[in-house]
């Protein structure tokens, strides 16, 4: 390391210009000019040029779409015959499980949320329903996040936004494939 060199604090997003260098202390002059202080095995010396992101990777981020795969489907998959079932309809809201949530934390809340929606969506498996409704509401998306995830976990579904003009946004929609191999 030498006085003039661009370096980088390592646990921080500080950078900027070695200003002068002692035993055991490197003086860096900031890119919004102040001076500090540091040790020199809290800094590194980086190239001004070249950005952070691409000193780890060199993949570009239209590869790394491209190997995402999403269970999230577009709609139009349903036929007109199975859009004119009724889907079974799962309502999520807390309110709508317990009586009271005095001694329950959010923790216990969305757990239990969370096993409700797993147990509902077994049955309707084991029972051979194609379309579930979980409602879960709009909320933070902690729920429909979690619910999301669940779901993903299953190979023989799909999930997708349900009917805006019935749900609004706050509703997820499952298609269970009856003929998937377990």
């Amino acid at each position: 390391m030498n006085i003039g060199d661009y370096i980088e604090v390592l646990d921080d997003t500080i950078k900027g210009h070695v200003v002068r260098l002692t035993a055991g202390q490197v003086t860096m002059l900031t890119t919004e000019g102040f001076e500090l202080n540091f040790r020199p095995e809290e800094v590194i010396v980086i190239d001004k040029e070249t950005p952070f992101k691409s000193a780890f990777t060199n993949i570009d981020e239209e590869s790394l779409r491209k190997d995402v795969v999403s269970k999230r489907k577009d709609k139009s998959v349903l036929t007109k015959k199975e859009r004119n079932i009724p889907p079974m309809e799962v309502d999520l809201h807390i309110e709508q499980l317990v009586d009271s949530t005095k001694n329950m934390t959010n923790y216990d809340m969305l757990t239990l949320q969370l096993e409700t929606a797993r147990r509902r969506l077994e049955w309707a498996i084991e029972q051979r329903i194609q379309r579930v409704v979980f409602i879960h509401g709009v909320g933070e998306g902690v729920l429909r996040t979690e619910l999301e995830f669940l779901l993903g976990r299953y190979p023989n579904v799909t999930f997708y936004d349900a009917e805006y003009a019935k749900y609004g946004v706050g509703a997820t929609e499952v298609y269970i494939y009856q003929n998937a191999k377990r």
